[in-house]
């Protein structure tokens, strides 16, 4: 993801990160571990005040690290799109449309379908996107009964 602050704030990414998973669960190694990188003072205070903010929400232990960036490394491939390489048919779609792994690395499309697939976005929103992705009618189809059954009605707009 690229960050763009004349798009979406620092402290609006920090309350989408905290929203997107349980910052009180210990990481069973440091490659998953729950962390925010910050680029400047004002970055790292506001860091801090926001896992101060959900230490007192949740009454407990919030087990994320805040720290200065240094250097970002991508992860594996199979970790990039997880949700999306696990269905066959669309990904012999994207197979297709993108033979070079760094273009569905890249690819918006393949970013918002994995995320329809993780449970976020509505099922309308999903069907207002479809076509600009490139899906196959079959693809289309799967991915559209996936969402609908996984995330229903009430699934979080992306």
């Amino acid at each position: 993801m690229d960050y763009d602050p004349d798009v979406i704030s620092y402290e609006k990414l920090l309350e989408v990160f905290w929203d997107s998973h349980s910052p009180d669960a210990q990481p069973w190694s440091r490659q998953y571990m729950s962390l925010i990188f910050y680029h400047s003072e004002a970055q790292k205070k506001s860091a801090m005040a926001s896992k101060d903010l959900q230490e007192d929400k949740m009454r407990g232990k919030i087990h994320t690290e805040i720290l200065p960036f240094n250097r970002f490394f991508l992860a594996e491939d199979y970790h990039q799109k997880y949700r999306l390489r696990s269905e066959k048919v669309l990904m012999r779609d994207f197979n297709t449309i993108y033979p070079a792994a760094v273009d569905f690395l890249n690819s918006t499309a393949a970013a918002r379908i994995n995320g329809y697939l993780g449970g976020y976005g509505t099922y309308e929103n999903l069907l207002e996107e479809l076509p600009g992705f490139g899906l196959s009618s079959a693809a289309r189809k799967i991915l559209m009964e996936i969402v609908k059954r996984r995330n229903g009605k009430t699934a979080s707009k992306l």
